[in-house]
């Protein structure tokens, strides 16, 4: 007989497991957490599968079949790390619990499914990362359009916007990376698109294809009724994401935000391949957040500033008003030191007030939570008092809109005492003298407990017995014991109870009957405080609101503070940002590679950029020198511009940039079936096709991947198609070991040349990382290879190699790049066919007739120089 759920006749199960097997069916793509006195249990497959991945003990429980169900279970105050494990894995999992006192149930407790935990709903602190906001997204595609709306069910932060116009295809991608979900909700018109594969292949989204009506108009205007007019997509989007996380959560999530409606073009456009190229929140190999450009410029003291930090890195601002309203606060407290300083130290001791208010909404707040809710909120009017004298517009706005709640403040210490335990069904919650009937048998309890100790003195004395004491269990309740070696002086009045290996166990009437007086009133008061602390935390609930707008200008301060903080330590300068279509730093520097070497241990660089004469810079050099660091701080210090931040530069003056793109590195695509190759060529195709003359391009090494014609052609092109105006125009830095192309700045207008400096000294080269004007051909790149630790022998064999080569053929000479070569002016016209190199027929005879199996490398070598030598004369002569 199968043993799966799906296939079991309940009739022939135990009252126990049908209830099990009934709740399963109600959540069949979720791993069942079963809760069984003091553990959660899983049974059947589920068992099987959380005994795999979570490495415990399968055993079997008996079912009323004759084979037994394969049984794990976790204890219930350890649940949650397995359940994050388990969510660590791609698992949704139901938390089934006990919704009624055992004591008081007729047959079977009864159980329900209180709450379902997906990787995109998850809200326990303890499984978060506290600066980083946790998303579910949700897609409705229509046609060629989509609705995207993404939430954090932990803070209540719900934004949505529709992508209807260019290439919405990649839209959806670019929105994907910047809120980083870790989980999608799609309707099954989803699965035809082509995004599907590419987003279902992914280990760290989960894609959940929710029913039609989840994005219904119907269902829409009952989520969202104060939407008139024609519903936006987004808002069908937003409906299935409700619809989610109230029949996850079990109640509505009234603590979300009213949706904020946002478009493309209120940030600059950075696509996945940007945002991992420049490392602005994790690093490329080891995907942390140590190395990234967050960690090198993160000073905030608060988990909500951190995260909006977090957001303002990935969302760079494009209205300029904004940048600078940015600008203004944050140079306010940068020049009043002591300020800032006593504002950073008052907001280092607030709790994460955005999560609290959370909690309070999910009805999931304990005693703690809401004793760090009001330690929070006491802080407040003194981090106000330290903005006494700060007269910045928006910092004032932000002071206005913080809120101390001092009446729930109050509110909170006169309920609760200071140090609560976690569990809420254990009693000791509550301050004396907020409830009196709480005090009443708070008092009947303690004064049994004191009549008990009174009991066993009277006891020891009236038999003699010194050892004799009273002990309770949850079992047997409260007993008299005695040790083995004085059962002889047991009076006859004690009734034996229970028999141990050293002792016995006795009871009293006298101590029966205070038992019930005892566990009554005990009984009582957890219930009872329970019952009060429940309605304390509805109290608080009311001002969730209050407090999720203070939180913000909370967090909105401490950024300002942190960044303000990061350019004073760190000598960032005030970028002039403006309209223009220029960018020109002075003495720029990676905020991350100076973070990372000692002080004044960074080579600081030029750049100077525009839309007319220095479009495009052809960057050439040997590795190691700085080149691919040169390129990305350029493209850091105009995204940090653009949030408003201070720039590592001496100067700067920043046009505003509407996207970056990237093209950095050498990596293939297994799972997608593409070569190192096309994936460069895919990205560069990507670039050609969504760059504007707005954009900044950061390409490194185009055409690398393919023989050196190929590789060479695709470049010059690519140049080209960049530089000139009327194709694109934009500002573009090109770094490139085809020397050959540095004769593109006599050829093409917008083209300059620029290397990477090197000092040749005895036998070894000094790299100077130092940008200067001109192009270079020396790669020098068995000076690396000796860097990179190559053994000795090998270094001086490649030299010796190397001058053997330039004493036969001469000095290497550079692919021409020649005078008649025309940039293209709207089409792509490389190389025509009178362009093309000839040969006479003898030479092309010669080269047929060769015997390339039996040559060896060197008269391989010797023959084609000969041949180049008489196809040169050939060329030369009269035809």
């Amino acid at each position: 007989m199968s043993l799966e759920t799906s296939k079991l006749d309940a009739c022939q199960l135990t009252p126990m497991m049908q209830q099990y097997i009934n709740l399963k069916k109600e959540w069949p793509d979720c791993i069942l957490f079963f809760r069984l006195g003091d553990f959660y249990e899983l049974f059947f497959e589920d068992a099987v599968t959380a005994a795999k991945e979570l490495e415990l003990t399968l055993t079997g429980r008996d079912c009323g079949l004759d084979e037994r169900a394969p049984m794990c279970g976790v204890p219930h105050h350890a649940v949650d790390n397995y359940i994050h494990r388990m969510i660590q894995k791609g698992y949704k999992i139901a938390i089934c619990d006990q919704v009624e006192d055992p004591q008081l149930a007729k047959g079977i407790v009864r159980r329900e499914v209180t709450r379902v935990i997906t990787p995109g709903t998850i809200t326990d602190a303890s499984l978060l990362d506290e600066k980083k906001n946790h998303f579910i997204l949700s897609l409705y595609k229509l046609n060629r359009t989509y609705g995207l709306a993404a939430c954090d069910l932990s803070t209540g932060v719900f934004e949505a916007t529709a992508l209807i116009t260019g290439d919405t295809a990649n839209h959806v991608l670019d929105e994907i990376a910047r809120y980083a979900p870790s989980e999608i909700l799609v309707n099954p018109a989803f699965e035809t698109d082509g995004l599907w594969n590419a987003l279902n292949i992914r280990q760290d989204i989960m894609m959940t294809v929710r029913p039609d009506d989840d994005y219904s108009l119907r269902t829409t205007a009952e989520k969202f009724p104060d939407i008139s007019g024609q519903t936006p997509l987004w808002a069908q989007a937003a409906a299935a994401i409700m619809v989610y996380l109230e029949e996850t959560q079990r109640l509505r999530p009234d603590h979300l935000r009213p949706i904020q409606a946002y478009s493309l073009d209120m940030f600059m456009n950075l696509d996945p391949s940007a945002r991992k190229n420049l490392e602005i929140t994790e690093t490329i190999r080891e995907r942390t957040r140590r190395g990234s450009l967050l960690w090198a410029i993160d000073r905030t003291v608060t988990s909500v500033g951190g995260r909006l930090l977090r957001r303002w890195i990935e969302q760079p601002l494009l209205n300029l008003s904004d940048i600078l309203q940015r600008q203004s606060s944050i140079a306010c407290l940068k020049e009043q030191y002591m300020v800032r300083q006593e504002v950073r130290e008052r907001l280092q001791g607030l709790y994460d007030l955005e999560r609290l208010a959370g909690k309070l909404a999910l009805k999931t707040a304990n005693a703690r939570d809401l004793t760090a809710l009001k330690t929070t909120l006491q802080k407040i009017p003194i981090i106000l008092d330290s903005l006494e004298s700060v007269k910045e517009s928006w910092i004032m706005a932000l002071k206005n809109v913080i809120d101390p709640l001092p009446d729930l403040t109050e509110l909170l210490q006169r309920s609760l005492i200071e140090e609560p335990p976690v569990g809420l069904k254990e009693g000791g919650l509550i301050r004396k003298g907020f409830d009196e009937s709480i005090d009443q048998l708070r008092d009947a309890a303690l004064h049994g407990k004191q009549w008990i100790l009174e009991l066993e003195q009277s006891e020891r004395e009236k038999t003699g017995i010194k050892s004799l004491k009273i002990g309770y269990n949850r079992v047997f309740g409260y007993y008299i014991e005695v040790t083995r070696a004085n059962l002889s002086q047991v009076p006859d009045h004690y009734q034996r109870k229970q028999t141990l290996a050293n002792s016995e166990r006795y009871i009293t009437t006298e101590l029966k009957e205070m038992e019930d007086t005892i566990l009554g009133a005990e009984q009582k008061l957890v219930a009872l405080e329970y019952e009060v602390f429940c309605r304390v935390r509805e109290q608080a609930a009311a001002s969730i609101f209050q407090m999720q707008e203070t939180a913000h200008a909370l967090a909105t301060l401490d950024v300002i503070a942190a960044l303000a903080e990061l350019a004073d330590r760190e000598n960032y300068c005030r970028p002039e940002i403006s309209l223009s279509d220029q960018i020109d730093i002075l003495q720029g520097r990676h905020p991350v590679v100076e973070r990372t070497l000692s002080a004044g241990g960074f080579v600081p660089n030029d750049l100077q950029m525009d839309m007319n004469e220095s479009r495009l810079m052809i960057l050439t050099g040997p590795n190691m020198a700085g080149k691919s660091t040169y390129l990305r701080q350029n493209a850091l210090i105009v995204l940090m511009a653009q949030i408003g931040s201070f720039v590592p530069a001496a100067g700067a003056k920043i046009g505003i940039v509407d996207r970056i793109f990237t093209r950095i590195g050498a990596s293939d695509d297994l799972a997608g079936g593409q070569s190192t190759f096309m994936v460069e060529m895919s990205e560069v195709s990507q670039i050609l096709k969504h760059a504007t003359s707005r954009s900044l391009l950061i390409l490194d090494e185009i055409g690398r991947g393919t023989s050196t014609y190929d590789g060479l052609s695709i470049a010059w092109s690519v140049i080209e198609y960049l530089a000139d105006r009327e194709i694109l125009g934009c500002r573009t830095l090109f770094a490139t070991h085809y020397h050959e192309l540095t004769d593109l700045a006599d050829k093409v207008f917008g083209v300059f040349n620029c290397h990477v400096a090197v000092r040749e000294e005895a036998d070894s080269v000094v790299f100077l990382h130092q940008i200067r004007s001109g192009g270079t051909d020396e790669s020098y790149g068995i000076e690396v290879a000796r860097l990179a630790g190559i053994p000795d022998v090998v270094v001086e064999r490649a030299n010796e190699l190397l001058l053997q080569l330039r004493l036969e053929h001469g000095p290497r000479q550079k692919l021409a790049i020649r005078r008649n070569a025309r940039p293209m002016n709207g089409q792509i016209d490389l190389f025509s066919a009178s362009q093309a190199l000839k040969a006479s027929d003898a030479v092309i005879e010669e080269l047929q007739n060769l015997d390339v199996s039996n040559m060896t490398p060197l008269d391989a070598l010797n023959h084609l120089y000969d041949l180049q030598k008489k196809a040169s004369r050939s060329k030369r002569s009269p035809s």
